[in-house]
């Protein structure tokens, strides 16, 4: 755990820091009220679909500076566009930022003043981080509206369930959050990246991302008799050991599918053997043809492991989200922007990973790109990961992304 010590205090920006005088293209907004806007969003992680105080919140500050932010159908998530007001500049397609704004069901480890105050769940993801970055691009981008120096339509996306497959990215798409959309990006939250520095990648940048429940069932009985029954606690073990072993056999090793369990439930006493059991876990495949075929297979091998145990079996198999691949253009846009206002050195190549992404829907539908966000302290070695209690993030990374979200929207491109 991490607690408030010195470095945490390195963390904290000054009252009077803003993000102006670091960049000619940034106004100034507050660095220290973003932090602290952060926090409160950390403070108060909601899962997805349930996000009624963050949409509240961000609504009532995008408000505040004089924008007309629109909550999606469901009452969680919501839009923002920020025209030009020259008629020439507000007739160009929009330029799209989006943010998650969602958080897991992960209990906060840390002890940190900003510690979450939801039982059971954290902003484990840097969503956000990745919620404030792109408020903080809105206001920096509404005042250079009022300035006349606004080159093109900007809509924040503030995307809802991103940690749910499919995903809020769909509701997004539904409710016309991509109409008279040219372009989509996004940044994404890396304790492996050190602060100030973003990683990026043309072409795929995560992988596809599916869901598999395996529903096992029998007649129950003694433990002291398992020759009469079906021995359902030893089929789910063996499918759990047997399934991911079988696929590693059955697919090229260079198509990246993986499927790893993260839920194993059944029985209620140890002298019982159950008639219910369930395991379910998550499929991941790099390439889009053995993402393809994965169901088929699944369904085969489940079905030859289930037999030898004699067990009844149901396979629920939920297609999630294809890979995130980042368009060439798209991804230059974030590398020169990052450039412009850091340096050539502050941009580094990141691989492709097997983290899923529901950013990849929008790119079924307009060109985008999404970039690695370096959050690691400065001049520590390593981090805690995402998805674990214990993340956390340099909050000077929001002044990064803000700024990069900025030189983006104002690049004549």
């Amino acid at each position: 755990m991490r607690g408030p010590s010195a470095a945490y205090s390195a963390r904290r920006a000054p009252a009077q820091r803003t993000l102006a005088g670091v960049s000619p293209s940034v106004s100034d907004v507050p660095e220290a009220e973003l932090i602290a806007f952060r926090r409160d969003l950390h403070m108060h992680p909601e899962l997805g679909r349930e996000e009624f105080r963050t949409t509240r919140v961000i609504a009532e500050r995008l408000r505040a500076a004089g924008l007309a932010p629109r909550p999606l159908p469901a009452g969680t998530g919501l839009l923002c566009d920020i025209v030009p007001v020259l008629p020439e500049q507000a007739a160009r397609p929009f330029l799209a930022l989006r943010a998650d704004i969602d958080a897991l069901p992960v209990p906060d480890a840390k002890d940190v003043p900003y510690r979450s105050r939801n039982e059971g769940r954290a902003h484990a993801c840097g969503h956000d981080v990745h919620t404030t970055a792109v408020l903080g691009a809105g206001l920096v981008l509404q005042k250079l509206n009022a300035e006349g120096r606004l080159p093109r339509p900007v809509r924040l996306v503030f995307q809802p369930s991103e940690e749910r497959l499919p995903g809020g990215a769909l509701d997004v798409i539904d409710a016309g959050g991509l109409d008279g959309v040219s372009r989509i990006l996004a940044v994404h939250c890396d304790p492996r990246v050190e602060v100030g520095r973003i990683g990026w990648r043309i072409g795929p940048i995560t992988s596809a991302c599916d869901r598999v429940v395996v529903k096992l069932d029998g007649p129950g009985g003694h433990t002291a008799r398992p020759h009469l029954t079906t021995d359902l606690i030893g089929a789910a073990a063996g499918l759990a050991v047997a399934l991911p072993a079988a696929l590693r056999a059955r697919v090229d090793p260079r198509s990246g599918l993986s499927l790893v369990w993260g839920r194993i439930e059944s029985g209620q006493a140890c002298n019982a053997i159950p008639q219910h059991a369930e395991i379910e876990g998550t499929v991941r495949c790099l390439e889009p043809e053995a993402w393809h075929d994965a169901p088929e297979l699944i369904h085969e091998l489940v079905e030859q492991v289930a037999a030898v145990h004699g067990a009844k079996w149901e396979l629920e198999y939920h297609r999630g989200v294809p890979p995130v691949s980042n368009e060439a253009t798209s991804a230059m846009l974030l590398r020169e922007a990052m450039t412009r206002e850091f340096g050539a050195d502050t941009v580094e190549d990141t691989p492709q990973s097997l983290g899923g992404e529901d950013f990849s829907w929008y790119l079924e539908k307009v060109p985008g790109a999404m970039v690695r966000l370096g959050v690691r302290p400065a001049g520590t070695a390593s981090a805690p990961d995402i998805h674990t209690g214990a993340f956390d993030v340099d909050e000077r990374a929001i002044a990064v992304a803000v700024r990069l979200f900025t030189a983006a929207a104002l690049s004549p491109a």
